[in-house]
């Protein structure tokens, strides 16, 4: 019965995204109160019966009713219960049905926290998301229901849930990278709304600036928990791998940072409109574009989702119809996008455009070594394979001309600032921070990695005119460090911390990539290898017996001299349902270097094979995105986002009086 009730709140779901998505938006354009006032509840709506559809979907999982094919196809009642609730959307129907539930949510939100807003902006952006869900819920019921029943043959016991996937990682990381994802829906309706309505001015750009901004912090930690989830599950330490899924997440990443960046110039100086709304489109159109490649079948990977084409032409189909619809509306609108304002060569402004004009070539890059091989193949065109030289060849240069603006950039003033000011105030601070950064660069890496130090030169000049620069604002307030930093607006230092985490994240991905050491050795108990100033030395095995696995689990102590500083306990695991083996590294975690120890093969007798690495810095890699996603969650504390939609309300209610 329940598999019933979730598929009919699916089905009532789908009914009232329709009528969101086409009432308020007839209501807006006819002005009609009525028609516009169905948005807000018929969202909270929406939203309530997608939550009861998840919810029922859930329940089938923790009773194992294996009756449900989608159940039995994902799960086995031998799965640990917390594993049975992340395999609701360890699979393609059950995600699917997850991101249908998240776009309700950021649906629901824009509702209830949006009432400030003019009635007219409020439909359209609603009305937009609702046709988004529409989109999206036919998929789910048409070709991909996770409610389809087995009956009347049905398996005893289930298929179990693939091995890699019964992880804390997966518990965490699609939530977070769906939030990211669909959250960018929120600016898409922002945009399309704003071309429709006619305002895309300062206030606009204000009210649109948080939740692009908040999208763009999941998004960053979502990728963030993948990139840890593959280091510490796969077994071979590696934390990215240009595979062509991670790149589908970084590419509106690259997007919305783009996007965020021109909202803040379109808030201040109300130029780049334009940028704004394509930037918008673009971020969006990437995310689904996304979960085209994931479903299509067209790519082989560890992330990807085994479906069959046919699903991913529906995605191929309605980011078509998405993304093609709202360039029509950009091009009908687009000679009211005209720049109001005007700015030097040197200033704020400029260097902030070509930020995002080295961002898209980024983008462009990786847009390019993803989709270059699909598209020779379709063309008949042989197969070629795009890997990580090719990627690690061209970002980095790129990346680092991107944080050497970086350290220019976030300084200048609006408008115009005089190049030999600028160089004056940022010279000094700029050139310590890089000595800095060759200092620590020369210290752990050889000279045969000489982009990695210029890397951490360059990190530690942006660190160096950030810290400088709140240092002088701290001083400007008169009123003490603790009272001047208390001042300051949270917008600033949220930029602040953001900047820092990229700082933190790029030292720490040149000297992970540079210093790193390993070793594969054979071991029997007693044995011991030197890496470093360090030994390793295998103490025992014993047999271990899981929930749904059975395996071997190797005792290895970590010695410096004389002192133990740990001991890892690397697995290998049989599971039980699919056969499978895999891999449990054991980790020693800590801020400067990472001991990483994965257990191989039985070599005969008690003798295993070993991989032991040395990973200097891994934990910044992490630690800066999170920074970088805390420093974005505190710009949109700022005071002036909570009164952007009283500002844009009385600004229509001032035109409508004049």
């Amino acid at each position: 019965m329940l598999a019933e009730i979730g598929h009919f709140a699916l089905v009532v779901a789908l009914v009232v995204a329709a009528v969101q998505g086409v009432f308020p938006l007839a209501g807006a354009a006819q002005r009609s109160s009525a028609l516009m006032a169905i948005a807000r509840p018929a969202a909270l709506l929406q939203f309530a019966f997608l939550a009861l559809s998840f919810a029922c979907l859930v329940a089938l999982f923790l009773a194992n009713d294996f009756t449900v094919a989608y159940v039995a196809g994902n799960s086995n009642s031998m799965l640990p219960w917390y594993y049975r609730v992340s395999a609701v959307w360890g699979g393609h129907e059950g995600s699917l049905l997850l991101w249908g539930l998240t776009l309700g949510g950021w649906s629901a939100a824009v509702a209830l926290t949006g009432r400030t807003l003019p009635r007219t902006v409020v439909s359209r952006v609603l009305g937009v998301m609702g046709l988004v869900s529409v989109g999206f819920l036919s998929f789910t019921l048409f070709t991909s229901s996770p409610f389809a029943r087995n009956l009347p043959f049905f398996p005893v016991d289930g298929n179990d849930l693939n091995p890699l996937l019964q992880d804390f990682g997966l518990i965490v990381h699609p939530p977070m990278l769906y939030m990211g994802y669909v959250g960018f829906s929120v600016a898409f309706a922002f945009a399309i709304a704003g071309l429709l309505e006619g305002r895309l001015d300062s206030a606009w750009a204000r009210w649109s600036r948080p939740w692009t901004t908040v999208a763009w912090a999941f998004l960053t930690v979502g990728i963030s928990l993948g990139s840890w989830w593959a280091y510490y599950e796969l077994g071979w330490g590696g934390w990215w791998f240009w595979d062509p899924v991670e790149n589908a997440s970084l590419m509106p990443w690259l997007a919305g940072t783009a996007l965020m960046h021109s909202l803040a110039v379109t808030e201040k100086r109300g130029v780049f409109r334009a940028w704004t709304v394509l930037l918008a489109i673009l971020a969006f159109g990437l995310s689904l574009l996304g979960t085209f490649l994931v479903r299509s079948g067209v790519l082989t990977s560890v992330h990807a989702f085994a479906s069959d084409p046919t699903r991913g032409m529906f995605v191929l189909g309605l980011l078509t119809v998405l993304v093609g619809g709202a360039l029509a509306i950009f091009a009908w609108r687009a000679q009211s996008l005209k720049a109001e304002g005007s700015y030097a060569l040197v200033s704020r402004e400029t260097l902030l455009l070509g930020n995002n004009i080295l961002l898209m070539v980024i983008l462009a890059m990786v847009f390019l070594g993803t989709l270059f091989p699909l598209i020779t193949e379709a063309f008949d065109a042989g197969r070629i394979s795009v890997g990580p030289p090719y990627f690690n060849a061209l970002f980095a240069p790129l990346a680092m001309a991107l944080m050497a603006l970086l350290a220019f950039g976030a300084h200048a003033r609006w408008k115009g600032h005089p190049a030999a000011s600028l160089l004056r105030e940022q010279a000094a601070p700029a050139a310590v921070g890089a000595g800095a950064g060759i200092v620590l660069g020369a210290l752990l890496l050889t000279a045969d990695h000489l982009v990695a130090i210029a890397a951490v030169a360059i990190a530690g000049a942006v660190a160096g005119t950030h810290i400088v620069d709140l240092v002088r604002k701290v001083r400007s307030a008169r009123a003490g460090v603790v009272a001047g930093f208390a001042r300051l607006s949270r917008s600033y230092k949220g930029m602040w911390l953001a900047h820092m985490g990229i700082v933190v994240t790029a030292i720490g991905i040149a000297l992970v990539s540079g210093a790193e050491h390993a070793r594969n050795v054979r071991m029997a108990v007693g044995d011991s290898v030197e890496l470093g100033d360090f030994r390793y030395q295998l103490t025992g095995l014993e047999a271990v017996k899981g929930p749904n696995y059975d395996g071997t689990r190797a005792h290895v102590a970590i010695y410096r001299g004389d002192r133990l500083i740990d001991t890892l306990h690397p697995e290998k695991r049989r599971y039980v349902v699919q056969r499978n083996v895999m891999t449990e590294a054991g980790i020693e975690a800590g801020p400067w270097r990472d001991h990483y120890v994965s257990l191989g093969e039985a070599l005969g007798g008690d003798a295993w094979s070993l991989r032991v690495q040395q990973k200097p810095f891994m934990r910044w890699v992490w630690g800066g995105s999170l920074l970088m996603a805390f420093g974005g969650l505190w710009a949109i504390l700022d005071r002036r986002y909570r009164l952007a939609g009283r500002t844009l309300k009385a600004g229509v209610a001032g035109e409508g009086r004049a």
